[in-house]
């Protein structure tokens, strides 16, 4: 059996709230959300996913860009696919903007070709990785980047969008603790929903079922307890997972990496 292309590089990087990777991959990923902004440059290949927006498509040369909570995906267009990422915490967002909108008020844009950001983007990836970086560069490459973006590639936050109370308890649940256990019938009865009214508004929200999303809230509460230092075997525990393995299934379908090497990464950026 063929082994699919898969490499996954994250690049060492002394500021907080702030983490680069490179990939090249021939992997799909299913839909999944993040906790931080991420924007990206496409360097090679082709890949369809699910965006706020809908179906887009992006190949090399365009800027690919997701929101905190955003559902999105990833296909690829014939062949393996290349991307650099920075993901970044809505808190340090709304500082470099110097509070000029809040994080709930930030919407990116999915895919822009924008030659003026790609330039950006470039420039930032080559001081990230400089054989010795350059914090002071890194920053200014990444607040130009970031004034590229909040100048020219925000969308309207549309008001259709917030969706229902009883599916919004849910999300708020499942998000504020995911360690806990509860059972289908117990989040319905909190939302005051049938299980099936439950499953389907959910899934109409969100794109994915109350279960996948608690997988994901526990996922990246595992990737802050692994950045903290907890092992991954304590991670597992602490995050609701049956166990290291189940954890490490879930972290590598939607962070690309192991827990374990993750941690290592995230150590020697230090």
């Amino acid at each position: 059996m063929k082994t699919r292309l898969h490499h996954v590089q994250q690049h060492r990087i002394a500021m907080p709230g702030l983490e680069a990777i490179s990939l090249v991959t021939e992997q799909s990923f299913s839909r999944h959300s993040h906790d931080r902004f991420g924007i990206g440059i496409f360097t090679q290949g082709a890949q369809r996913s699910w965006s706020h927006l809908g179906k887009v498509e992006a190949a090399a040369g365009n800027i690919i860009m997701v929101n905190p909570g955003e559902m999105h995906d990833g296909i690829p267009l014939e062949g393996p696919r290349s991307w650099r990422m920075v993901y970044l915490d809505p808190e340090r967002v709304v500082d470099e903007l110097q509070g000029e909108m809040k994080a709930e008020e930030i919407l990116l844009r999915p895919v822009v070709d924008d030659p003026q950001l790609r330039g950006q983007m470039q420039r930032l990836f080559r001081e990230i990785v400089a054989s010795a970086p350059d914090d002071t560069a890194v920053e200014e490459a990444l607040l130009l980047c970031l004034m590229q973006v909040s100048q020219y590639h925000l969308c309207a936050r549309r008001p259709g969008k917030i969706g229902t109370p009883a599916i919004a308890l849910a999300r708020q649940y499942l998000d504020d603790a995911p360690e806990e256990k509860i059972s289908l019938d117990a989040l319905a009865t909190l939302c005051g929903l049938s299980r099936f009214q439950l499953i389907r508004g959910f899934a109409r929200e969100t794109g994915i079922t109350p279960h996948a999303y608690l997988v994901q809230a526990r996922v990246r509460l595992a990737r802050r307890l692994l950045a903290e230092g907890y092992s991954p075997a304590d991670t597992a525990f602490m995050a609701g997972f049956a166990d290291q393995s189940h954890l490490t299934r879930a972290f590598q379908k939607q962070f690309a990496v192991t827990p374990g090497s993750y941690q290592a990464l995230v150590q020697a950026s230090r």
